[in-house]
């Protein structure tokens, strides 16, 4: 789950270009009202369609990859908002990994309500890439009046139970990184123990900071113990901090992913 305060995102967002979509007959979004939860939050979602072919990017989105940004310039009675990305594909193409969606995929998204009995509605910017041969970065607006019923949707009950497992249902028993100095950066080397998901593992971390860009990992596994080696540079070159809590790693493998966020020192 990724939760952004929303007052501070269109400020991180003031400089991004505003794009225009010219890829209409491939892309295209719409807002699921969804219901009040007991806690006071809104459950929403966003479905993406793509036509044949084409695919859009994780929160993560790989190599050569353009990560979905929002503005929610316009919004009404909304705090912060957490997103429960479903389960996304690993593709390979010209030795690079992309994290993608295809065809259709719902995000769902959990508004903190600054009134929890009061209406909100939700005006959204998003800019996400899209692919086929090539890559097309596009814009698209969704308006959205979130309802206060507890009606659930379908469409979005679904892609929560689509959701990576987190920590503790992947029977995650520690997760312990080293940190050391590179030429160009810092390295990070995690020590997963969990048990295997399937034969075929792929790895992906996150520093939690998007100005800091992460390398494929190197992996190898060991019984239980899956270790991850992955290379890290800020985007200005300069030297930077790490907080271990930000990190966070994911592991794919058997058609499942689990979601594994913080580790301590090794």
């Amino acid at each position: 789950m990724t939760r952004v305060l929303l007052p501070v995102l269109p400020l991180a967002l003031a400089a991004a270009p505003l794009w225009s979509n010219p890829v209409e007959d491939v892309v295209s979004v719409r807002a699921l009202p969804g219901w009040r939860m007991e806690n006071g939050h809104h459950m929403a979602g966003l479905e993406i369609t793509l036509a044949e072919g084409w695919k859009t990017y994780w929160r993560a989105p790989g190599d050569a990859g353009i990560p979905p940004l929002f503005d929610w310039s316009g919004s009404r009675n909304i705090e912060s908002v957490a997103f429960h990305w479903p389960v996304p594909e690993l593709s390979r193409a010209n030795g690079m990994r992309s994290i993608v969606y295809s065809d259709r995929v719902v995000i769902p998204m959990e508004f903190d309500l600054s009134e929890a009995d009061g209406p909100a509605r939700v005006m959204a910017q998003v800019q996400l890439g899209v692919c086929e041969d090539i890559c097309v970065p596009v814009q698209l607006d969704f308006d959205v009046v979130l309802p206060d019923a507890d009606r659930r949707d379908a469409h979005i009950a679904a892609a929560l139970l689509d959701r990576p497992r987190t920590a503790a249902e992947g029977d995650v028993r520690a997760a312990r990184c080293t940190l050391d100095p590179t030429a160009d950066g810092m390295g990070l080397t995690a020590h997963i123990d969990m048990p295997p998901l399937g034969q075929s593992e792929e790895v992906v971390i996150e520093a939690g900071a998007a100005d800091i860009w992460v390398s494929e990992p190197e992996t190898r596994r060991e019984g239980r113990t899956l270790t991850a080696r992955a290379e890290m540079v800020h985007v200005s070159g300069g030297a930077f901090g790490m907080d271990r809590s930000d990190i966070r790693v994911t592991v794919f493998g058997g058609g499942t992913a689990v979601d594994i966020q913080g580790c301590a020192a090794d």
